[in-house]
């Protein structure tokens, strides 16, 4: 089909990739996606060659970057993995991608913020990462930003699916073998569903390649609502419970309670305002998205 549009996307073993490819794309586009085994993120000039190379001879229509080293307490200690795969892939990325005249969606981190007031953070407010990992995501927003790329990075928090590592796999996991677990109740954030991030990307990806004028920029991107992880929790084994599942009585900590080698933002809730006005996308309510992924997990509620 010689007009077919070929989407570039990275981190396709992880929640993101996954749900990427499970997108109903419009017809006459298709997602690439690639992982680890076939790109190695930290050879910024393979990363360039790949981008370069186009598909199958047809230049990508977009790129859409969800890989990252997301090794949050490890990345305090494996610096320069850490700054490689979030920093300088993204920038061979989008210098690539300003070559090829093709835009790039960049997918970052609430832990751009020092999560150090409450509400609702902008995309123009000052970011004060408190550890590696948002540093060097913060890295890689600065290189996207500077590289002439036409692009979206789109910052996430709290991602969640029916797949890979994440915090509802994990309450359901250890709920099998324990009546109560103790968890952090001072950190407030919007869990988000990897598919509904992922409707996201793709409605920008493709708006970015049909419009010359679609907007370009830094967006927010997560559920609505807001929540602690204990009460987020709390809301698992609810439905859990109402599908037949797992489910265990939640004891509210503190974060000092539970210390970590990296620190975490107190305060994830991102703002949806910038992504509403440009592209329309107002983002559902997280217990909503919740049963779905559990309606994937367990079954449907009985």
């Amino acid at each position: 089909m010689s007009d077919l549009r070929s989407v570039l996307v990275t981190g396709a073993g992880g929640q993101l990739g996954t749900e990427l490819q499970r997108c109903r794309w419009p017809e006459g586009w298709q997602v690439v996606a690639i992982d680890h085994d076939t790109l190695d993120l930290r050879d910024t000039a393979a990363v360039m060659a790949k981008v370069a190379s186009g598909d199958d001879g047809r230049p990508w229509a977009a790129v859409i970057n969800g890989a990252a080293y997301t090794a949050v307490d490890k990345a305090e200690t494996d610096l320069v993995t850490a700054w490689a795969v979030n920093a300088m892939a993204p920038a061979a990325f989008a210098q690539a991608c300003a070559e090829a005249n093709i835009p790039l969606v960049q997918v970052s981190t609430d832990y751009v913020f020092a999560g150090d007031r409450e509400g609702g953070w902008e995309v123009e407010d000052p970011v004060a990462p408190l550890g590696v990992y948002g540093a060097s995501k913060l890295g890689g927003e600065l290189a996207v930003r500077t590289s002439g790329a036409r692009h979206a990075i789109v910052r996430t928090a709290w991602v969640v699916s029916a797949h890979g590592h994440n915090f509802i796999k994990t309450m359901l996991r250890v709920a099998e073998s324990r009546n109560t677990l103790s968890v952090v109740d001072d950190q407030i954030g919007s869990p988000t569903s990897a598919a509904d991030l992922a409707q996201a990307l793709m409605t920008i990806a493709i708006r970015l390649v049909e419009d010359a004028e679609a907007p370009t920029g830094t967006f927010h991107f997560s559920n609505a609502g807001a929540v602690s992880w204990a009460g987020f929790a709390s809301e698992i084994f609810r439905q859990s419970a109402l599908r037949g599942g797992a489910t265990a009585s939640v004891m509210p900590i503190t974060t000092a309670d539970y210390p970590t080698p990296a620190r975490r933002p107190a305060n994830s809730l991102l703002s949806h305002d910038a992504i509403r006005v440009a592209y329309g996308i107002e983002p559902r309510p997280w217990a909503e998205a919740l049963s779905d992924i559990l309606d994937e997990l367990i079954g449907a509620a009985k």
